[in-house]
């Protein structure tokens, strides 16, 4: 098998036209690259040089080694250009799935800074409820997720977990509703309504859940909606109470009211969580600061 630095060396003669001068340029002394040269023509079962004169000349099989060490050292200065940058982190791919209502208001002025700052860096994104993406960043299957953690927390494996945004929960009211003139609602108040449903199996649920058993009822769920937007429309109409995160609201319906609620406050805590093999990359560092700044615009970031 040719040896590619041997062939380099034969590249470096052929291009100063003698042994000694190409010795000096490398630093290597003539006798040690005439051996690397003998090597190379065994190695080749052929001559690559020919005496001309006080120098050498390469003979057609000497010329067309050259010429392939000179291609693949080309390819190989390209290849670790190339290293240095997906190194570097300006180069590659990195796979970021979130949930709706965070996508909606956080996602994208974050990936717009990504893709304007990183260009090289090819950036796939997915919606993921119902699902809830931690355990895949735990695994590695996915590098960057957005992800609800009650405030108690839990353990998350291979995961760093950074703090965006604590995002209250609001009570949505019909407004014809008797706790309608309140400014503020306790949430053991609202134990005897019907409930109009919306979170689906995961983090955000069990919060609801949690916040509800902590005063003292379990919600009946008299009507499922397929998102928030819908959900207020059950509201008006008189089928139920809800709970809706501050993220969720978008524009209330109208004929709904919007109060805080109390004993307890009922919070989703909102973090970035990124896979330990992609948290050294400056373009999750990137991302991490996006988010942040979009949560200072949506909310009270943390």
């Amino acid at each position: 098998m040719l040896d590619f630095r041997r062939m380099q060396v034969l590249n470096a003669v052929i291009t100063s036209g003698s042994i000694s001068a190409a010795a000096r340029s490398l630093g290597y002394t003539p006798s040690a690259l005439s051996q690397q040269l003998s090597t190379l023509e065994r190695e080749a079962g052929t001559p690559l040089l020919e005496r001309a004169g006080r120098g050498v000349r390469p003979t057609p099989a000497g010329r067309l080694l050259a010429e392939h060490a000179e291609v693949l050292g080309n390819q190989l200065l390209r290849a670790e250009a190339a290293l240095a940058e997906l190194k570097d982190g300006r180069t590659g791919s990195l796979s970021i799935r979130y949930f709706a209502t965070a996508g909606a208001a956080l996602v994208p002025p974050a990936v717009a800074a990504v893709r304007r700052d990183f260009p090289g860096v090819r950036l796939s994104l997915k919606l993921t409820e119902p699902e809830d993406p931690l355990p895949a960043v735990e695994s590695g299957e996915t590098d960057f997720a957005i992800v609800v953690v009650p405030r108690q927390g839990r353990p998350a494996k291979n995961v760093d977990l950074f703090p965006l945004l604590d995002d209250p929960y609001r009570a949505v009211l019909p407004k014809w509703h008797p706790l309608a003139s309140k400014e503020v609602i306790e949430l053991a108040e609202l134990g005897g309504e019907p409930w109009v449903g919306i979170e689906p199996l995961g983090p955000c649920l069990d919060i609801l859940l949690g916040a509800c058993a902590e005063a003292g009822f379990k919600p009946e769920f008299a009507v499922e909606s397929e998102d928030y937007a819908t959900a207020q429309g059950f509201v008006a109409a008189g089928l139920g109470v809800m709970l809706i995160p501050e993220l969720g609201l978008g524009s209330p319906h109208p004929d709904v009211v919007v109060r805080p609620v109390v004993r307890p406050d009922v919070v989703r805590c909102i973090h970035a969580a990124v896979a330990w093999h992609a948290r050294e990359l400056p373009v999750v560092r990137h991302l991490v600061d996006g988010l942040r700044a979009a949560s200072v615009r949506a909310g009270t970031a943390r």
